[in-house]
């Protein structure tokens, strides 16, 4: 495996780029963009890459679901570290291109609901087309396939493009969330402030099936920060959920929360737990009484000496 090469979403000039440079280790890297999210993971699986740091989440449209199916499937893999980022467009053109000569636009497709609105007002009746990245579509644009490409206004120069309207965007303070995946192993310690990320498969499809596995969280105090349903591919009606929580796996109540769900799903795969990206432990809010670590050691203390009658 090469320790020294992480790979992320490229080509050169895409926002994940720049979240990926945002880490202290990406100076010391050698930094590979690939094509696409299934490409960048499969980088780290053949070991081609220690890592690879792709989209998971926007604040606009929830889950990256490219990548949250790739992480579902094929060899396991795990998330050491969150990125967030701040997203705003400008919209690429070529030089002399003026708004009136764009007939076809391109993006990523996760852009495109986070720009849905100015380009109803500025660009009505504009074609778009998806691209594998918002830096590829600068490219395609560079290379005359398209008229403009909503992008990063960073990725103007790399690709000759020209920014003709920036500060693009439909939601203000947009974000994106990125993760740093690489092969599993034994996650870091604890910080305090720390999110857990699971797949669960939903067992058979009757009334009450997913509240019995959220109540495995909900009885302990797990607080959950993101669920998305997932097809799995076997048929109409069958699921599986990326779940966020908050804290670590070494807390008792998400231990306990994930071998509850260990018992009645039929598949659970454990993505990491990992320190929360701009929190602190001090910004995290107190726990639920009963819930706390020396909670659950006393009870367990209890059941022992009750078991051993000395009650």
């Amino acid at each position: 495996m090469s320790a020294t090469r992480y790979a992320y979403l490229g080509p050169e000039g895409t926002f994940t780029e720049v979240a990926l440079r945002t880490l202290p280790e990406a100076a010391t890297r050698e930094l590979v963009p690939m094509v696409s999210v299934p490409a960048a993971l499969d980088a780290v699986r053949n070991g081609e890459a220690a890592a690879a740091l792709v989209p998971i989440e926007n604040s606009v449209e929830g889950g990256i679901t490219a990548t949250l199916d790739e992480l579902a499937g094929g060899d396991p893999l795990m998330i050491y570290r969150e990125v967030l980022l701040s997203i705003t467009f400008a919209l690429l053109v070529r030089p002399g291109t003026k708004l009136s000569d764009i007939k076809t636009v391109t993006a990523h497709p996760a852009a495109q609901p986070q720009v849905r609105n100015w380009m109803a007002t500025h660009l009505p009746g504009v074609l778009w087309e998806s691209a594998a990245s918002n830096a590829d579509g600068a490219r395609l644009v560079q290379e005359g396939r398209y008229d403009a490409a909503f992008a990063g206004e960073f990725a103007a120069a790399t690709y000759g493009l020209e920014p003709l309207v920036t500060e693009i965007h439909d939601a203000e303070n947009a974000q994106t969330r990125f993760v740093l995946v690489g092969r599993p192993a034994r996650p870091s310690a604890p910080t305090g402030a720390d999110k857990t990320s699971v797949v669960i498969w939903l067992g058979d499809d009757r009334p009450g099936a997913l509240l019995e596995l959220l109540q495995e969280f909900a009885v302990r105090g797990v607080n959950l920060m993101l669920i998305q349903s997932r097809p799995t591919g076997e048929g109409i009606g069958n699921y599986c959920f990326a779940v966020d929580a908050e804290g670590h796996i070494s807390d008792r109540r998400v231990g306990e929360a994930l071998m509850g769900l260990k018992r009645i799903s039929p598949k659970v795969r454990f993505l990491g737990s990992y320190p929360r990206a701009g929190v602190s432990p001090d910004e995290v809010g107190p726990l639920r009484e009963g819930t706390s670590d020396a909670a659950f050691t006393e009870a367990s203390d209890w059941l022992a000496r009750s078991q051993d009658g000395r009650i």
